[in-house]
């Protein structure tokens, strides 16, 4: 679902590589853990995967067709970010002034997909989570954990290729985070995506299928 090849990125201030010569590849139902000190570039690696980011040079194909997000202009990066790319956030990014099932259906909105047909997307998704009954709730009403498994919902809804989360438990306590975590592992799973997780967490990592450690050298 993601194959990165010879991917290079430079500091926008300092001029000098962040990184460069990257490779990366993630299966389809396969989980990867990114690791690395802070600054390193980990952020900026699922930025530039998402195409919120330009590479420098490189290719990024994700989906089943293989389309390279590099080579588009911002509105094909836009395109294909609704349709095959799910992003987790660590500051969950839910608007204050939708209620959750307007949240989780932003994606869908996107995607053109039919009003009639959301509900069944959304309420399934809410069971996924383990957030049932709390479609028509406000985000001010919901505790971090509850917000971070709406985020969950949302970047699943319209069943991407891949997933990219950033510091997805990164707000949490140890328990909370622990099964927000397995909502998200679980999901991914099952709709056979592809999951890139940026983590400070060794706890979070080992759960992984891989992990992967960004350094000023590159990945191993």
């Amino acid at each position: 679902m993601l194959n990165v090849t010879g991917l290079a990125k430079r500091h926008a201030n300092a001029g000098r590589p962040l990184f460069s010569g990257l490779e990366l590849t993630v299966a389809a139902g396969e989980t990867v853990a990114l690791v690395g000190e802070s600054g390193v570039g980990k952020s900026t690696l699922l930025n530039c995967i998402a195409g919120l980011e330009t590479a420098d040079a490189g290719s990024i194909r994700i989906g089943p067709r293989a389309v390279d997000i590099v080579g588009l202009d911002e509105t094909a990066r836009a395109a294909l970010r609704a349709r095959q790319i799910g992003f987790v956030f660590q500051a969950f990014h839910i608007l204050p002034t939708l209620t959750v099932a307007q949240n989780i259906a932003v994606p869908l909105l996107l995607r053109g997909v039919p009003l009639k047909a959301q509900p069944a997307r959304i309420d399934a998704l809410l069971d996924a989570v383990g957030l049932r009954g709390f479609a028509g709730r406000w985000p001010t009403t919901l505790s971090g954990g509850e917000l971070q498994r709406v985020a969950i919902a949302r970047a699943l809804v319209h069943r991407p290729s891949l997933i990219l989360a950033d510091e997805p438990t990164g707000n949490l306590d140890p328990r909370t985070a622990d099964e927000v975590l397995t909502r998200l592992l679980d999901n991914v799973r099952q709709q056979q995506a592809g999951a890139l997780i940026v983590t400070h967490s060794q706890q979070v990592a080992r759960r992984c299928h891989r992990i992967l450690t960004l350094t000023p050298d590159g990945l191993r």
